[in-house]
């Protein structure tokens, strides 16, 4: 199962909840407001008990019954107003906060879909899911309730206080005694809850992890008659997690304890003191009411702040799984610095002189590599052994010259060496690999021509998928150079990289919509149905017109209504619908039947003599819709050739290709 990177140690809840800003800045006037009418809410609860010291004093005192009368209405229009400008407040949020949260989860969807491919492989789906989900939703919660009732609490205990210091300072003084074990016990409870929350939110990300995965796999599952152990792990997952949330309840129940305790023994201790006083005749019994009224007002938001500090820290824990994603660096940052290294003076390729019988001034003789010449300084690119022409002269002060290891021959003028598709001296080894270890490829040089297409055979694990992988960029290379008609791929942007390859994998994905939108994915906008039907019969995946709805049939989630077969067509028709200039084939027909792979391979040929095309391969009925063939062993190129030279010459090819064809014949 993928990881995620571990939190941060003793990170700041109010800096990590201050990267929020950029999503609240837009709504912050109806945020500004919703908080401070709730803030005038809560003064107006603290008028109320001064509404009674003056009923107590006054009119019940002076047994006035139109005084009393008129103190009720009062009060009763005070818990009018209070109620109704927390009603206001809660319609001010509303709106705004579901705007940020929707902000947000198109924030992070969007950020997900141009992080690289690199980062996926690190990442449970589970992890990411509930950081769309869970995470933005317990945001939301925040910053309608907490953020703005720790602002309004603090300010209605505040007011409090100072009325209360203001009707009698003794009682004042007793009454402020727990300030401090209480703001003691909330620090402590603020560390420890923050490392218990961020416990909990990444345990809901492994549960989901385990969830869509079972749902995704369910065929496995049961085909294999695995629900049991499925239910055990997903049993064993729960009870952690559930282990944790009792420890956060704990927590929160022993600091509740705490600040609820604490202040009622403080209004205890004020009610015996005032009435003291009012016995001795310091205080008058309004003045007792008042206060003792002031300090039930105070219950509430005095309380409420363990309750709201552990919102804070969940939030602040959200925040930071949200950004642990947002900071991670998108291919379009990269590629900035990538281009800044690609176009470096010097790092072009060095002009050659080739031979064979052509028109030119080119010099040399023979069928043997060309010769590189002229000023450079930066890596020399494989030279191509086809015939044709080209000049240059002066010194070379490079590294020297290297060989294309394939071989042709041909009459006219020929083509630019570095026409078609070029790999030059490309090494790679995963972003997260040690830097020790072995690259998965090392000093692969490969020359694919223009309109020609290559066979790239190799054993299990000799890295075929890799090497297909570096073309569209779903990786970056660790060293070297690929070039599209002598251009660097980094000096493309992504967008019109990929609109010049097309690739179709050896595990075809297909998408919850219809047939012809999986299809059409790989295709301009402006693609229409002729190409999709175009596309289809190349495939050879007439199939989809038996369906019920035709090309507008959904296929289900990962097209698991359809068969292998006719996913890996599908595949196949998104990837030669846009009639590419390069095309990246990942062993694509190893899910067909005999007779359909032979209609497949008939009406693809027509495609690969427009298009420059690198197809993996494993059988040698695939091998021969190839010019020629390239062997991938232990992370290099150990040989190219047509199919029936490395069968006479190479014993490693031979041995692969040995068993497909005793098998057919």
């Amino acid at each position: 199962m993928a990881t995620t990177p571990a939190p941060a140690q003793d990170r700041s809840a109010v800096r990590t909840l201050l990267r929020l800003w950029p999503y609240v800045r837009p709504v912050r006037g109806r945020l500004f407001s919703a908080a401070f009418v709730a803030i005038l809410a809560s003064c107006v609860g603290l008028v109320i008990p001064l509404a009674l010291k003056w009923m107590v004093d006054g009119p019940i005192a002076g047994r006035d019954p139109a005084g009393v009368w008129l103190g009720a209405l009062f009060l009763l229009l005070l818990g009018f107003t209070e109620a109704l400008l927390f009603g206001l407040r809660r319609w001010l949020v509303a709106r705004p906060l579901s705007h940020v949260e929707a902000s947000m989860r198109a924030a992070l969807y969007g950020h997900l879909q141009r992080l690289p491919v690199a980062f996926h492989d690190r990442w449970a789906s589970g992890q990411l899911l509930s950081r769309g989900t869970t995470d933005l939703m317990l945001l939301r919660m925040f910053l309608a309730f907490p953020l703005t009732f720790l602002l309004v609490n603090g300010v209605t205990i505040l007011v409090g206080v100072i009325i209360m210091l203001l009707q009698d300072w003794t009682l004042g003084l007793v009454i402020l005694g727990p300030a401090v074990p209480v703001l003691v016990t909330c620090v402590i409870f603020e560390r420890r809850y923050a490392k218990l929350a961020r416990r909990a939110q990444d345990q809901v990300g492994d549960l989901t992890t385990v969830v869509e995965e079972s749902v995704l796999g369910i065929r496995i599952i049961k085909g294999f008659g695995r629900h049991r152990s499925q239910e055990r792990a997903f049993r064993d997952l729960s009870k952690t997690l559930r282990g944790t949330e009792l420890r956060k309840a704990r927590l929160l129940a022993t600091i509740w304890g705490v600040i609820v305790t604490l202040p009622e023994v403080a209004i205890g201790a004020a009610l015996v003191v005032g009435v003291v006083q009012v016995a001795d005749g310091v205080l008058s019994a309004g003045t007792l009411v008042a206060f003792l009224s002031t300090a039930l007002a105070l219950r509430w938001p005095v309380e409420s702040i363990g309750f709201l500090l552990a919102m804070s820290q969940e939030a602040a824990t959200a925040t930071e799984r949200y950004f642990e994603v947002m900071d991670a660096e998108v291919e379009e940052a990269r590629e900035r610095s990538d281009t800044t290294t690609a176009t470096a003076p010097g790092s072009g390729p060095a002009p050659v002189t080739g031979s064979g019988p052509g028109s030119g001034p080119g010099s040399g003789s023979g069928s043997g590599p060309a010769s590189v010449t002229g000023s450079h300084s930066g890596p020399v690119p494989a030279t191509d052994t086809g015939s044709g022409s080209s000049s240059g002269s002066g010194t070379h002060s490079g590294p020297g010259t290297t060989s294309d290891p394939c071989t042709g021959t041909g009459t006219g003028t020929g083509t630019a060496p570095d026409r078609g598709l070029r790999f030059h001296d490309v090494r790679f080894r995963y972003p997260d690999a040690p830097p020790d270890t072995t690259p998965v490829l090392q000093h692969i040089d490969l020359h694919i021509r223009p309109g020609e297409s290559m066979a790239l055979v190799g054993a299990t694990g000799s890295g075929k998928t890799t090497l297909t992988a570096l073309i569209p960029r779903l990786y970056e290379l660790t060293s070297g150079r690929i070039t599209l008609d002598g251009v660097d791929i980094t000096e493309l942007s992504r967008q019109a990289l990929r609109a010049k390859v097309a690739v179709a994998f050896e595990e075809p994905t297909l998408f919850s919509a219809s047939v012809g939108d999986n299809v059409l994915m790989g295709a301009k906008d402006t693609a229409g149905h002729a190409d999709l039907e175009r596309a289809l019969a190349v495939a050879q995946a007439g199939f989809v017109h038996s369906l019920p709805q035709g090309t507008d049939t959904p296929v289900g989630e990962q097209g698991l209504s359809l068969s292998g077969g006719q996913r890996q067509r599908l595949a196949l028709a998104r990837a030669v619908v846009a009639q590419p200039e390069f095309l990246v084939l990942d062993d694509p027909l190893s899910a067909l039947d005999v007779h359909t792979e032979a209609a497949v391979e008939a009406a693809l040929r027509q495609v690969l003599a427009d298009t420059t095309a690198l197809i993996v391969a494993h059988r040698p009925s695939t091998v021969l819709l190839a010019d020629r063939v390239a062997l991938l062993s232990g992370g290099r190129i150990a040989a190219v050739g047509t199919h029936q030279e490395l069968l006479r010459t190479n014993a490693e090819y031979a041995h692969l290709m040995s068993g497909e064809e005793e098998g057919a014949r």
